[in-house]
This record gives C-alpha cells, structure tokens and sequence, in this order.
C-alpha cells in the first residue's frame, strides 16, 4: 500500500526473471526460447516499474538464434525503460546460456560456477555403414544438388562438410560479436576467449568475462539495501502438464539436459 501512497517512499524492488534449462529452438518443446519466456520478460520490466531486473541464469545454451531473440528483447526493455540488468549464473552459463548472461549489464556467480564456451558446434550420426550391413536401400530424390546435405544415411560429403563449417562460422562470428560489443573493454586481450573454452568463476573475473564473485540476494541488499523487494517472474506449467500429460516428453527432455550439462562436469 505504501508504494502508491504520494510522498511516501517506497523500498526498492527489483524483477528477478529465472532463465534455466536448455534453450529450445521450438516452443512445442520444454526448454528457453523467446514464445514462452517473451511474456514473462515483458512482464517482469513493466509491473511497478523495478528499481532493476536480475536475471538468473542455469543454462548450458542451446539455439542461436532463441538465445539472440531473448537477449535482444531484454536489452531492448532495457533501454526502453532505463532499467539496469544483473545476471546472476548459477551452475552454469555456457554457450547459449552465456549468451543470455552478456545482456545484462554486469555479471556474478558463485566461485564454482562454469562460464564461457563461446563457440558452436553441430553433431550428427552417420548410419550408412549399418543400413548396407542390413541390405536396406536408401531413396532419395531431390532438384537442387545441396537439398539432401549431411543426410545421415549416406557417406560423409566433403562439399557438405565444408558448407556446414561455412554455416558455423558465420554463427560464431555472430556470438563473437555480440560478447564483444556487450562486454568491450572489459574483456582481456591477453587471453584468446573465442574457442570454446570454459573457465570456473574466479578465472572468468580475470578474463573480463564476468565482473564479480557474488549471489543475488546479498548483492541486492548491498546495492539496494536490506528493504530490497524481490519479485519473481518465471513460465508456469499448464495444468495438463502438472497432472503428467507430458511425462514422456518431459523425461526425454531431461536426458537431453543430463547430457548437455554433462558436457561441463556437472
């Protein structure tokens, strides 16, 4: 009530948005992508107008381009509103989840918390070998010579190899350039931070990467003193799914995240 009576102050708020879990291309599929959690930033920029927004961020990346959809809406909002943005990293904020840590204007995390892989990367399986074994013909046909790419059932192609590794670059210089236009001079020249290397928390301050050692509570009250108001925004489920109608997709999406998260000893 206080907040909206006139000349009296009102404690400090700050939005904490909770980004966690890989960052989907599809919003049919759990995980982060801009369809689902879009709202819930919108939301949480334009409820009272915080004091700022806090991101907190467990994730070991996933899609390009949603990565650069929800970072480009959060600087966006930002700018908007003249709202400051904390990234706080949990267990991990590699790749895609780095991504979405470098929209916001500073950086913590815990000491023991996994950063960087700023890279890209694609993988397949080959089973041609297997389906020959079996006497299985494949069939294809297609107008356009590069239609049937990287098609798993057939031999490697060296033209498709060379195309795919053109695609990654082109998406790596992308991601290096928005670190870089993020980050600046903070960033060391001393050290190369494009390669896909990850580093834990302390040797990420040294690496400009991140700008601290801190958790989002005690940094909140350290900046915005004791009275600072937390107000949590984050994607509900639906109903059907609380009650186990996506059981099946739900288990399959946690072995793909065991696997990703595995990637960084975690």
């Amino acid at each position: 009530m206080k907040r909206w009576l006139p000349f009296v102050k009102s404690d400090p708020t700050v939005a904490v948005i909770r980004l966690t879990g890989m960052i989907a291309s599809s919003s049919t599929r759990p995980g982060l992508n801009d369809e689902t959690i879009g709202p819930v930033i919108e939301k949480a920029f334009s409820k009272g107008k915080p004091d700022a927004v806090a991101l907190e961020i467990n994730s070991p990346g996933g899609s390009p381009v949603q990565s650069s959809l929800i970072g480009a809406r959060i600087r966006r909002l930002a700018a908007e509103k003249d709202i400051p943005v904390f990234a706080f990293v949990e267990d991990v904020a590699a790749s895609g989840g780095y991504w979405l840590a470098a929209a916001a204007d500073e950086i913590y995390a815990d000491p023991s918390s996994v950063v960087g892989s700023i890279g890209v990367i694609s993988a397949s399986f080959g089973v041609h070998e297997f389906i020959e074994r079996h006497g299985i013909e494949r069939r294809v046909h297609t107008a356009g010579k590069s239609k049937s790419m990287l098609d798993p059932f057939r031999p490697e192609q060296p033209d498709d190899v060379a195309r795919l590794k053109t695609l990654l670059e082109d998406i790596h210089d992308n991601f290096r350039d928005h670190i870089t236009e993020r980050r600046g001079a903070k960033l060391s020249d001393k050290h190369e931070l494009f390669t896909g290397e990850i580093w834990l928390a302390q040797r990420a301050v040294e690496l400009g990467l991140i700008d601290g050692i801190g958790h989002l509570k005690p940094f909140l009250q350290e900046r915005y003193g004791d009275k600072v108001r937390l107000r949590r925004y984050g994607v509900r489920k639906g109903i059907l799914s609380r009650f186990g109608a996506q059981i099946f997709q739900d288990a399959v999406r946690g072995i793909e995240e065991r696997a990703a998260y595995a990637r960084f000893g975690l």
